[in-house]
Order: structure tokens, then C-alpha cells, then sequence
């Protein structure tokens, strides 16, 4: 990833963690960067006493062999390959039921913000009449079998799906 592309992740990542911390309405706890280079996450427990955590990543960026490669964020909800889990009295609290991703435009992320706590507050509450609207169309990719927890803004799926990189 060029130096540019990880500038504007971090700096996206740092605002919206801080915007969606101070949306929640339950405590949210936002981690640093780590020696091994993790990057940082938002974690807080809901209602249910379950984990929950979101990742904002680079799903694909340019770089200094393909510099012309789309840039396209993935935030991601209680997914990805951080085994994050909180162990109380024995017990593992993360929230195995419930994951989603959404793939976006750098330009898209913050705009998603009001979308990803009412989402957040849904789940925990177990109510889809929380959501707010869309603030950009999706394309749902849906699975074979079982939910669909994978959507991608329209212009992240045409930019990612129109260009040989």
C-alpha cells in the first residue's frame, strides 16, 4: 500500500471510531497500534454481554507495483482474522452469532456511520425497524446458505468489478 493510501485509512479509521464511539450508546473502547502492527479496533459489549468489535481496513489499495489499483475500504463487524476474544470467569464473551462486512469507497466510510450504529443497535435490541436509511445503495452478496452478511457499495462493486488490476 502506498504511503498515502495508509495515511487516509488511518486518519479515516481514527474518525470514525471516534464518531462511532460517541454515537453508541454504551461504552466504546478504541485500541492502538500494536508491535506486531495490528490495527486498531472499537470493541464494547452490548446489552447481551457479548463482544462486539469493528475493523476498518484497506480491502484493496494502491501500491508501488500497481499504482493505478482501486482503493476500497472494508469495514468490518465481529469479522476478520483478529481471534479477539475477552475471557471472563472461564466464559468466552465474543459475539460468535452475528458478523457483516461492507466494502466502500474512502469517500463512503463516514457517511455510513449513522447506518453502522443503527445496525449495531438493532442487532443488540432485535429490531430491524432501528435502521436508518442508506446513505448510498448496496449490493448485498448473498450466500447460498444462511444470511447474508456481505454488502458492498454499488460504486465500490462497479470500480472493484470494472477494472484489471
Amino acid at each position: 500500500m502506498t504511503p498515502e493510501a495508509k495515511h487516509v485509512v488511518s486518519e479515516l479509521r481514527r474518525e470514525f471510531y471516534s464518531l462511532f464511539a460517541a454515537a453508541m450508546k454504551m461504552p466504546v473502547i478504541i485500541t492502538g497500534t500494536s508491535y506486531s502492527s495490528n490495527s486498531p479496533i472499537a470493541f464494547w459489549m452490548d446489552d447481551r454481554q457479548r463482544l462486539n468489535y469493528v475493523n476498518i481496513y484497506a480491502y484493496i489499495a494502491p501500491d508501488t507495483f500497481m499504482p493505478l489499483r482501486p482503493f476500497i475500504l472494508r469495514l468490518a463487524i465481529n469479522k476478520s482474522a483478529l481471534q479477539f476474544m475477552m475471557v471472563k470467569k472461564g466464559q468466552e464473551h465474543r459475539n460468535p452469532v452475528w458478523d457483516f462486512e461492507l466494502t466502500v469507497l474512502p469517500t463512503e466510510i463516514l457517511d455510513f456511520l449513522p447506518w453502522i450504529v443503527s445496525l449495531v443497535e438493532a442487532d443488540d435490541k432485535v429490531s430491524p425497524l432501528l435502521l436508518h436509511s442508506l446513505p448510498h445503495p448496496f449490493k448485498l452478496k448473498v450466500p447460498s446458505v444462511g444470511l447474508c452478511h456481505n454488502a458492498w457499495t454499488l460504486e465500490a462493486w462497479l470500480l472493484t468489478n470494472s477494472t484489471m488490476f
